[in-house]
């Protein structure tokens, strides 16, 4: 599994507008269904009203292709310029490292 964080920030709102407006326009429901999504959730950190936080994760590079491929990004990227964002990304790659389930609470 690849995960993406990606941090949208911006000014007056505009983070939280945006990720609003991906919500309702149907965009997040399209990139869910998208063949090898896991995740994709927007978040936003306490004490930073002006930045979002995106965590986008899929079953591994080739679905990631595709969905850059897609034809929704177009949309996507016009919705950044809309509300002006700007972004840092962090990828993570999973293992199957198994030493940390003792200090997980189920």
């Amino acid at each position: 599994m690849i995960t993406v964080n990606l941090y949208y920030k911006g000014t007056n709102g505009n983070a939280r507008a945006f990720a609003d407006e991906m919500e309702s326009s149907g965009i997040v429901d399209a990139i869910r269904k998208e063949e090898g999504n896991l995740r994709y959730q927007y978040f936003q950190p306490i004490g930073d009203s002006e930045t979002v936080l995106l965590i986008d994760s899929w079953t591994d590079q080739a679905a990631i292709d595709a969905h850059h491929a897609s034809p929704m990004m177009e949309q996507l990227a016009k919705l950044r310029e809309k509300y002006d964002l700007h972004m840092t990304v962090e990828r993570f790659v999973s293992d199957d490292y198994e030493g940390d389930e003792g200090f997980i609470r189920k």
